[in-house]
């Protein structure tokens, strides 16, 4: 068949965990009718794209990884981007997805065909349709630049921390790091030794606790290997651990006080100086903004060639960065560690519901999705980690495995009811979303006193999960058919389409 006019039953964008995890289900629940659209030339998502120096997750290994394919061969507590890289391409063909995968084929557009009741997609490779997509993007894909006036004229090198330019050689330059979140932690320290001086603009400080990292030596590997219960209880008492944490972040912020003084104490021991511990020292509840991981952020701020300005980056003048505060520096590369588009996606501008209106358009207000997957006026798209589950002090692969099971019951349903597509109604999502924006206001995200990437332009939580991972797992456990609209009868113009076995299923009605 001609490849523009190639139909499949399900579209998967993405090759991260979420793609990938989804190609994997997909395949467990008998549909082998689906694509992978991926537009780089490897699998990987955000683990692919951000390689810069230090690199390394602040999840611990045995829970930052699927529950259907455990690794006991973790070098680290804390694994680094290489090893989860590794990780995700053996996933890749331990279950066979590579044929299913097409690289290099960038989603230009997904619309909604209301009259054949199939998505078309444009990709840079060609065209397919689809009876479903499934929106496996991630929030940490396409980063963030700060509009600086002067920028565009600055003769040295400038890039972001995920499109790291491994051509650049810092080694003697006089680096600016603009930004001091979980990116930037992580660099400061790695190109310290290196640079010949390297300036730390900070907007705002954060909350850095000890990272807990060590080794897995061979021993520990073999018994994961051998008896692979043991790894599966570590990764448990990992779980629980971050289960019991929640309370705090939902429910009791103040609780986070006793956080707070283990984190001043960790800043205590590296930092003397007193002005610099000011600079340092948040005045929101941590908890409000990500928690970072770190034993050599402070050391490296401590060190003779190291700067910290306390302010934003207000203009560039040829060589010179110019602070709010009127500082300036003359540097040689500035790198941006500000962060990623996330309440703000940009294949929101790129998929087209019933009604013609973009994802985009449809969200101005504020992103909103029922269980975090599904978006009323558009039938049968589904997303992995859409809005309000994300997490702040877990793993995130457990909530991308919830919403597979979701997306697997949606299958399901279709299967069971014979309907064509299911259309999430609008009164299931806004009560969804209210739920949801209720519990948030008494989260620490929400009465922290801090402004962060969790927030959207009217200052409202639409990214992080206001509960524990098993309170997401049983809501995305069972799809109820009365939050739908049903669309059981099929054009006879739409494309045929094989049809996974059907499996029996409980669907909560």
């Amino acid at each position: 068949m001609d490849e523009r006019s190639e139909h499949v039953r399900v579209a998967v964008i993405g090759s991260g965990f979420g793609g990938l995890g989804a190609a994997v289900r997909l395949r467990r629940e008998g549909v082998t009718d689906f694509v992978v659209l991926e537009r780089a030339d490897a699998v990987g998502g955000t683990w692919r794209d951000n390689s810069y120096p230090g690199c390394a997750c602040d999840v611990p290994s045995h829970l930052y990884s699927f529950s259907f394919a455990p690794n006991a061969q973790w070098p680290r507590a804390f694994s680094g981007q290489q090893h989860i890289r590794d990780y995700l391409e053996r996933v890749t063909d331990t279950f066979g997805l590579r044929p299913h995968i097409r690289f290099n084929s960038e989603v230009q557009q997904a619309r909604w065909d209301d009259e054949a009741r199939l998505w078309r997609l444009r990709t840079a490779q060609g065209e397919l349709t689809a009876d479903l997509v499934i929106s496996a993007t991630g929030p940490l894909s396409d980063p963030k630049l700060p509009d600086i006036h002067g920028l565009d004229s600055f003769p040295g090198a400038v890039f972001h921390s995920s499109r790291w330019d491994h051509d650049y050689d810092l080694k003697g330059k006089r680096v600016a790091m603009v930004g001091t979140g979980a990116s930037a932690i992580q660099i400061v320290p790695s190109i310290q030794p290196d640079v010949k001086s390297l300036t730390v603009v900070q907007r705002t400080p954060p909350w850095v606790m000890p990272k807990m990292d060590r080794g897995i030596n061979k021993a520990e590997q073999w018994l994961h290997h051998q008896i692979p219960a043991t790894a599966k209880a570590r990764r448990g008492l990992l779980w629980l651990v971050r289960e019991y944490q929640v309370g705090a972040f939902v429910k009791r912020p103040k609780l986070m006080k006793a956080a707070e003084q283990l984190a001043k104490s960790n800043m205590r021991r590296s930092i003397k100086d007193p002005e610099l511990r000011a600079k340092l020292t948040p005045d929101y509840t941590i908890g409000c903004k990500r928690i970072l991981l770190s034993n050599d952020y402070y050391p490296a701020l401590a060190q003779p060639n190291t700067e910290l300005v306390a302010s934003g980056l207000k203009e560039v003048r040829g060589s010179t960065i110019v602070m709010a505060d009127g500082t300036e520096r003359e540097v040689d590369a500035i790198v941006f560690g500000t962060g990623f588009h996330v309440t703000d996606m940009p294949i929101g501008d790129r998929v087209i519901g019933a009604d013609g209106r973009s994802l985009a358009e449809h969200w101005k207000d504020g992103m909103a999705a029922l269980r975090g997957c599904t978006v009323d006026g558009f039938p049968n798209l589904l997303l992995i980690i859409g809005p309000n589950s994300g997490l702040g002090n877990s793993s995130m692969i457990l909530m991308i495995e919830a919403s597979l099971n979701y997306v697997a019951e949606y299958l399901r349903a279709l299967d069971t009811t014979g309907a064509y597509a299911l259309d999430a109604k609008p009164a299931a999502v806004r009560s969804w979303n209210t739920e949801m924006q209720r519990r948030m206001a008494r989260t620490v995200w929400t009465t922290g006193g801090c402004k962060s990437w969790y927030l959207d332009s009217n200052g409202r939580n639409t990214t992080a999960w206001p509960g524990t991972t098993a309170e997401f797992r049983r809501a995305t456990r069972r799809l109820k058919l009365e939050e739908y609209e049903l669309l059981r009868t099929a054009p006879a113009s739409a494309p045929a389409s094989p049809a996974a076995p059907a499996s029996p299923a409980e669907v909560a009605s």
